[in-house]
């Protein structure tokens, strides 16, 4: 640099280059800002130590956006739009609040103002870019299967949480609190375990949680091991969250919606205001009071906002801040009875769907999610940008519910017993890169290096004096028996609940460096590769000072990918990725074979995950819809299991299967998203001999999803595109029970046929959840250019499925939501 040249509009300064901008924590945001501006003038100075006065204009009236053409990315391509958003070093899509009003070739329009960044904007539904800058090449080029759900599809699948999104995507299964983990999201991507690989704007957010969806630009569904991208585990894949961002666009826009069968009422709001040329602002809110269709007396409530900030002091450097907050209240539903007799749920023909087991005198749930961002990106020039993000998050777990255990049919009874915890998780992470561009003759070469450090603390316990209820109550064991058929939904308590004080504390440190590299070859030939070292630390001990244990890992990770283009259109790509599971990775479990660390447990070597991925990618339909189909195996070794009460760390299992998905327009009136998922899952090595050549439990091997709508134009002589008519449909296989590890070996089975033997009775066949057909249907007309009237119908037909079961040989099973009918407002300007 030369000079530095004074700060101008937003808009007009705001360049195709830039990376995206996430945000940062409030509470540190004054002194982070001083010490990143600094930064930036400190590289100056260095480039020129005489520098002129800066002048600052304060302009009259704000320029319109500047729209800049990207360079062709593909060679000899056709442009596939009229006018392309922006482009950032490594040919990322441009910041949030780059994303201004934009032609669509075939009828596509210009994109509204509050636009993903990250998606083709005549075809929203498609995403072209992952938001992280370690991945420096289009969802097309990547060399991994990829599942992006656009904040388009969110409102249109009605996916108000991420647990909405685990029920209707393809690959993804939902799992339940087990082997003393924490009730909240778990989610099983390829079959793996995924509660702990889960990212709030790439950062690990480690505190199990219910996740609102009101703050979300897009989910990034990456599948397959990540280890180099995210650290430690992410064996099947990960997901992250990507938040809204302000942008230097003014819109306002406010939704309210109503159900009848649930009698459900929730507003959002997503305020956008370019304050000044060279800051901005964004709120989003949200409002939810809401029972669930399908089960009596279950509540859930919430409300929350997120605010975002960005500032361009200088024309090369950004400052993003950012904080959410969000609070959920209800009561909590942990299932009802399995009939072991018929081998499926109670509410399969013999009880109520509504009958909730819980105690209404008692039980509660409360669920509270702080996070806050600081992201500062200086652009040195057109090869070398650094960037550093700051997080600081703190997360608050607290129930107490009632699990369903044994029962009699014949009897008609129940036993219920009580499930609770107060866990508090707070993390501290940084995490600094730097993209360098070069080119060695005809090869185009972009490097990302950076560093990761990390914090993270859990405090746990549960409480104490939930037996009280039992004072006149028919007992057994430590569980109340109550009624099958009507529920026991009051009971005596002469005593409190109160808080256990001996809590376990959990740290963890995190030290980590990664080199990735991708190397291009006239858009014919790209080659991509990364390495990743982690130092991994864990302590665990309790207040009373009984129990210790800890453990420390050095963790070496690697990917390497390679994809050819005989198309501009089409890549073929094949790759190979690695990952590791420490010992305690899963900060909130209590047993070792299910992740967690404690005094009792041994501790061994990281568990160690190899993937091996080839696939085709193709943009089809004037490249606004792109299709993708992958075959895929990942092995394990080293896995943890237990055999007669001891964990071992010997067992070695694989899982492969066919991965085919599309996402994006097919016309310009006509979208869809979806695919179908079909995997094979088996044990190779056991201490347990019965266990090898059984399949994994809490796995839907078959599954399918496609959400589809359509735009009609000029319906009875109207404004074209006043109405869209759409639907769902989702489909999952049977799930069969078992333990951490193989289905069905909580039950007696013949290891050669998986079936049960002639010695056996009916009640040790093996559990299992039925199979599932759902379908979702929405209509949505615009009345004005600013009013949009929406109804829509979630499970149409009512059918009883279930999300999850407990892997026992006694589980309870947790019911899915009825028919939901969604009455919504929308007022956009």
């Amino acid at each position: 640099m030369s000079k530095i040249k004074a700060p101008l509009s937003l808009r007009s300064l705001r360049r195709g280059d830039q990376g995206r901008i996430d945000g940062a924590s409030a509470s540190i945001l004054g002194a982070a800002a001083m010490f990143a501006a600094g930064v930036g003038m400190a590289t100056a100075q260095e480039a020129n130590q005489s520098l002129p006065a800066v002048r600052i204009d304060a302009p009259k009236e704000k320029p319109r956006p500047v729209v800049h053409a990207a360079p062709v990315v593909h060679h000899a391509a056709k442009p596939r739009r009229a006018v392309r958003a922006p482009a950032t070093h490594g040919d990322r899509q441009s910041a949030p609040g780059a994303a201004t009003a934009q032609a669509g070739v075939g009828g596509g329009g210009a994109a509204p103002a509050d636009a993903n960044p990250y998606a083709d904007p005549a075809a929203p539904y498609k995403a072209d870019r992952l938001s992280s800058n370690k991945f420096t090449q289009p969802i097309l080029n990547t060399p991994r299967s990829v599942t992006v759900l656009t904040k388009e599809i969110l409102a249109d699948k009605n996916a108000t949480s991420l647990k909405e999104i685990g029920r209707s995507t393809a690959g993804v299964t939902l799992g339940v609190g087990e082997g003393g983990n924490a009730f909240g999201d778990r989610f099983f991507i390829r079959g793996f375990d995924a509660r702990n690989d889960i990212f709030i704007d790439n950062v690990r957010d480690p505190g199990v949680s219910l996740r609102e969806n009101f703050y979300t630009e897009q989910v990034e569904i990456l599948r397959g091991p990540g280890s180099s991208f995210a650290g430690r585990g992410t064996a099947g894949g990960a997901i992250n969250v990507v938040t809204k961002q302000a942008k230097d666009v003014d819109f306002y826009d406010m939704t309210f919606r109503g159900g009848p069968l649930d009698d459900s009422k929730r507003l959002t709001v997503d305020l956008n205001k370019s304050i000044s040329p060279i800051l901005a602002v964004r709120f989003n809110g949200l409002f939810q009071d809401s029972k669930v269709a399908g089960r009596n007396f279950v509540t859930d409530d919430r409300y929350g906002f997120s605010g975002s900030v960005v500032f361009k002091p200088l024309e090369d450097l950004t400052l993003t801040a950012s904080y959410t907050h969000v609070y959920q209240d209800g009561l909590p539903d942990f299932g009802v009875p399995y009939n072991r007799a018929a081998n499926r749920p109670y509410s399969q023909g013999v009880t109520s769907r509504n009958t909730w087991y819980g105690l209404l005198n008692r039980d509660f749930q409360k669920y509270q999610q702080d996070f806050g961002t600081f992201t500062g990106e200086y652009r040195v020039d057109e090869s070398l940008t650094f960037s550093s993000r700051l997080r600081q998050s703190r997360s608050v777990i607290d129930y107490i519910g009632t699990l369903t255990q044994a029962s009699n049919s014949a009897a008609g009874t129940v036993n219920i017993g009580a499930q609770s915890r107060y866990q508090v998780t707070s993390t501290l992470a940084n995490q600094t890169d730097a993209n360098i561009k070069f080119a060695t003759g005809p090869v185009k070469h972009e490097v990302v290096v950076g560093t990761e450090f990390g914090r993270e603390w859990l405090t746990r316990t549960n409480y104490t004096g939930l037996l009280s209820e039992f004072n006149g109550v028919p007992t057994v064991g430590n569980a109340s028996v109550c009624s099958l058929y009507y529920a026991c939904n009051y009971l005596p308590f002469p005593n409190t609940p109160t808080r256990n004080s001996n809590a376990t504390r959990i740290a963890v440190d995190t030290k980590a460096g990664y080199l990735i590299e991708t190397a291009n070859f006239q858009d014919i030939v790209i080659a991509n590769a990364g390495v990743r070292y982690d130092d991994y630390n864990i302590t665990s001990r309790n207040d009373a000072g009984t129990s210790f244990a800890a453990n420390h890992s050095g963790m070496i990770n690697w990917n390497a990918g390679l994809v050819l283009k005989p198309l501009p259109e089409v890549s073929l790509y094949a790759a190979y990725a690695t990952s590791s599971n420490p010992v305690g990775a899963e900060l909130d479990g209590g047993a070792a074979n299910y992740g967690g660390i404690n005094a009792a447990s041994q501790i061994f070597a990281p568990q160690r995950n190899y993937a091996k991925e080839i696939g085709v990618k193709w943009e089809l339909f004037d490249r606004h819809l792109l299709a993708t189909a992958a075959l895929f195996r990942t092995d394990v070794t080293g896995a943890r299991e237990v055999n007669s009460g001891v964990t071992t760390a010997g067992a070695a299992y694989y899982v492969q299967g066919a991965d085919i998905e599309v996402t994006g327009n097919i016309t310009d009136k006509w979208s869809v998203t979806g695919g179908v998922v079909i995997m094979e899952s088996k044990v190779k090595e056991s201490q347990i001999l019965t266990n090898v050549g059984l399949q994994l439990a809490n796995v839907a091997h078959e599954s399918f999803s496609l959400l589809s709508k359509y735009k009609f134009g000029d319906v009875f002589g109207l404004a074209p595109d006043i109405l869209e008519i759409g639907g769902q449909a989702i489909y999952r296989s049977k799930i069969y029970g078992g333990n951490n590890l193989i289905a069905n070996g909580a039950t007696a089975t013949d290891a050669a046929t998986r079936m049960p033997t002639a010695a056996n009775t009916t009640v040790n066949w093996p559990t299992e959840l039925p199979s599932y057909w759902r379908f979702d249907a929405f209509v949505e007309a615009k009345v004005t250019e600013n009013i949009t009237l929406k109804a829509s119908i979630m499970n149409m037909f009512d059918r009883t499925y279930y999300d999850a079961f407990y892997q026992t040989a006694t589980p309870y099973t947790v019911v899915a939501p009825g028919r939901t009918v969604f009455l919504e407002a929308r007022v956009k300007f």
